[in-house]
């Protein structure tokens, strides 16, 4: 079993099915870019194991708690990295994580988008560990994001050939 596999598999974490996007939803782009030694992933939503949009939907600080939220970042990191087995054939292709962009849905009032965007660093570093993992990171707040969803989280990372 690859190395990334067996870490998912010693935290207990499953990857979700790819996703099934709102009846209707056109999506005009890969889930991931690869070019040259770089994967450039497009923004993830937080996933069920089913591939369905995970709940609660809505904006931070209002429908849904910081707690729910940072637990909802993790979901994404999980839906993110089955993108990108899908497209590497592999996660040990993972070399470095460079960048990390986080989107929250956030009420006008709603100011700790670094915290909810923790759940996502914070799986990334403890699937891939200090040096693989580290990135840099941005955290802010939207006015909405599609589909209602909490979360919304983009990346880029470095990739062996």
């Amino acid at each position: 079993m690859p190395q990334i596999e067996r870490r998912l598999a010693a935290l207990g974490l499953i990857l979700p099915a790819p996703i099934k996007p709102p009846p209707g939803t056109v999506l005009l782009f890969p889930f991931v870019n690869i070019r040259g030694a770089t994967a450039y992933v497009s923004g993830h939503g937080p996933l069920a194991p089913d591939g369905s949009l995970a709940g609660p939907l809505g904006r931070v600080g209002a429908e849904v708690t910081p707690e729910e939220a940072e637990r909802l970042a993790g979901l994404t990191a999980l839906a993110v990295l089955a993108s990108l087995r899908e497209a590497l054939g592999g996660l040990d292709r993972i070399t470095g994580w460079n960048r990390v962009f986080g989107m929250v849905n956030a009420a006008p009032d709603f100011m700790a988008h670094p915290r909810v965007i923790n759940g996502f660093s914070r799986l990334i570093l403890d699937v891939f560990g200090p040096l693989t993992g580290r990135h840099a990171r941005s955290a802010v707040g939207l006015a909405s994001l599609p589909f209602g969803i909490a979360v919304e989280v983009e990346a880029e990372v470095s990739i062996a050939a």
